[in-house]
């Protein structure tokens, strides 16, 4: 995998589809963790726990676990909701072990046509344990691909790894199948390609600057002030966006979203965002088969 030194200063105008200015994607974490692994290794979840004190992967830690299941439990529900409400769409990415324990998430996604991005087969299942052995990362891939196919009744066209820690190795892996865009790297507001052997993919930037984890626990910011971040996030990218068309990416987790308290924070968000018109509210699928078809115009 490799991909051009790109400054954005050097690129010429990027413009979204019907002279939309900004497009926003919302990306919901479905995750699903294991309660012990057989292992006395410490656990780690592929997220911050909310109490620190790591126990060994075969004792069950009861508050972490079941605190990521209310998220199953209750809070995507409340979230579905609220987005739903605001008919914006949601790009919900979703371990293997998620799709095949939580069926209910997935039937809800296919009903309103939502977007399923592979998120590896278990969340604490880390691709970098296999930096040095691909053909144990080649397994972990086929074995969440196949459940994603079985599960959400089509092929993964997208991937994003558990905690955003693939290898030199995962994009070439997932070119090799066919997928079509790729979302570790968190270096762009805009998307590019990434070249493999197999043939290009686009990546789509996540974030974890705009992300729950960060500004709720990392941070220790409260609804207000996220709103408030949220809202200059957006406006100065919308500014910016009228030399050449940007990307917002919010990444959310329904066990730290999703509870009643932070509700305001996404209303006045969507509320500020939604006065604009030429907002190009989207998917990673959607956007990336765009690009796809512009990229020889885009890429220096």
């Amino acid at each position: 995998m490799h991909y051009p030194w790109s400054p954005i200063i050097k690129r010429g105008p990027l413009r979204w589809p019907e002279g939309k200015r900004l497009a926003v994607i919302i990306t919901m974490n479905c995750e699903y963790w294991d309660l012990t692994k057989d292992t006395k290794e410490p656990y780690y979840a592929g997220g911050p726990p909310m109490l620190p004190d790591h126990l060994p992967g075969n004792v069950a830690d009861f508050p972490n676990f079941t605190w990521r299941e209310y998220g199953q439990r209750v809070g995507v529900w409340r979230l579905f909701k609220l987005f739903s409400g605001m008919d914006v769409p949601l790009s919900l990415t979703i371990n293997a072990k998620t799709a095949l324990e939580r069926p209910e998430i997935i039937e809800y996604g296919n009903e309103r046509g939502w977007e399923f991005v592979a998120h590896n087969y278990e969340q604490g299942e880390l691709l970098t344990r296999y930096t040095f052995d691909i053909d144990k990362e080649r397994a972990v891939i086929d074995a969440t691909l196949e459940a994603f196919e079985k599960t959400v009744g089509r092929k993964a066209r997208g991937w994003l790894s558990s905690s955003l820690r693939g290898t030199p190795n995962t994009a070439d892996l997932l070119a090799e199948r066919g997928l079509l865009y790729y979302c570790d790297l968190m270096n762009d507001e805009q998307p590019y390609l990434i070249h493999t052997p197999s043939g290009p993919m686009v990546n789509v930037p996540y974030s974890i600057e705009i992300n729950d984890f960060t500004f709720f626990h990392r941070r220790a910011m409260n609804t207000w002030d996220a709103a408030r971040m949220l809202k200059a996030q957006f406006d100065q990218l919308y500014e910016e966006s009228g030399e050449s068309a940007m990307l917002m990416n919010i990444g959310l987790h329904p066990h730290v979203s999703g509870h009643p308290h932070r509700m305001d924070c996404y209303r006045e968000f969507l509320a500020h965002a939604k006065q604009r018109d030429d907002i190009w509210w989207t998917t990673r699928e959607e956007l990336a088969t765009w690009y796809m078809t512009q990229h020889e115009r885009h890429i220096p």
